[in-house]
């Protein structure tokens, strides 16, 4: 079984460490067994979480044997990384152990030198004390979480159950990781980034509303020939609103939003369905089995075939 040890670090935002305890602890793999087992390992034995004071059965030996570490954010991302904590980090990293951060969690892995030279990510309100105090990481502020394989990092918040789920999702596939989704009444993939949530003088009005049931009727028919104009005239509205509203609310295009739904319910079909490539291709909407095959390989970073056997 995958073992997960969450690292509680003093200060440690409750929120930030509750959402893999929550996410990781309920996922069910299809005959029923639990897919993780989850610990919260400290320096101490017991750490300040703010209004409260946490009481941590794992100290730091218990990142040894855990095939994930993720780093709940802090409530002071400048304060000093503990020695011993450090250390651990950089050991379990030479391992080849996942390690992933929520929130300001990034600054821990900053402080280990473990993002040198990687992109990475944050809270978007501590993005620029993270660049400054680390130029020789890239800062994005503006995704929800950034994968650079065996480093991974988020956003602040809900951006750290969107990690969860990713990780979900690599580790058992999209059907294991839309029902952990469903149970958090989440949806298994968010389009857009932070930007959407950044707080600008003069913040555009919401259109979620207006959206939501465009969105739905795109799900519900992506093996349909959907071009720009066709979701506009179904929206009622031009193309160049349409653009600007799905800029607003999703931080994407119409067309990217569509291409990234079709990838999405193509993973799902070649995890549950004996269906061929050829077929599955023609039921999300690619026109062609090329077409598809590219952006399969592009979305994903593998072929149909070779997604097919690892969860197979």
């Amino acid at each position: 079984m995958h073992t997960v040890a969450l690292l509680a670090l003093d200060r440690v935002i409750p929120f930030d460490l509750s959402t893999p305890i929550e996410v990781f602890s309920r996922t069910r793999l299809p005959d029923g067994r639990p897919g993780y087992q989850v610990r919260v390992c400290a320096e101490r034995p017991e750490i300040d979480a703010g209004l409260f004071t946490v009481r941590v059965p794992w100290g730091l030996e218990g990142l040894k044997t855990a095939d994930t570490i993720i780093v709940p954010g802090t409530a002071d991302p400048g304060a000093p990384l503990p020695p011993a904590v450090r250390d651990a980090l950089r050991a379990a990293a030479a391992n080849g152990t996942r390690i992933a951060s929520i929130c300001s969690g990034t600054f821990p892995l900053a402080a280990t030198g473990l993002l040198d030279g990687l992109r990475a990510t944050t809270h978007w309100s501590v993005a620029d004390l993270l660049a400054s105090g680390h130029p020789d990481i890239e800062v994005d502020p503006d995704v929800l979480y950034v994968d650079n394989g065996q480093i991974l990092t988020s956003a602040g918040a809900a951006a750290g159950l969107d990690l969860c789920l990713h990780m979900i999702r690599r580790d058992y596939g999209s059907a294991v990781a839309a029902d952990a989704a469903r149970l958090s009444v989440m949806p298994l993939e968010r389009e857009g980034g932070q930007a959407q949530f950044i707080v600008h003088p003069h913040a555009p009005a919401p259109q979620g509303s207006v959206l939501a049931p465009l969105l739905a009727w795109l799900q519900d028919n992506l093996g349909s020939d959907l071009t720009l104009a066709a979701i506009a005239a179904h929206a009622g509205m031009s193309t160049r609103t349409l653009i600007r509203r799905f800029r607003e609310q999703t931080g994407t295009t119409p067309l990217q939003w569509l291409h990234r739904a079709r990838i999405r319910q193509a993973q799902h079909l070649l995890e549950t369905t004996p269906h061929s490539v050829e077929r599955i291709g023609a039921q999300v909407g690619f026109g062609s089995p090329t077409t598809f095959r590219d952006r399969f390989k592009r979305t994903t970073g593998v072929s149909p075939h070779t997604y097919r056997r690892s969860f197979s």
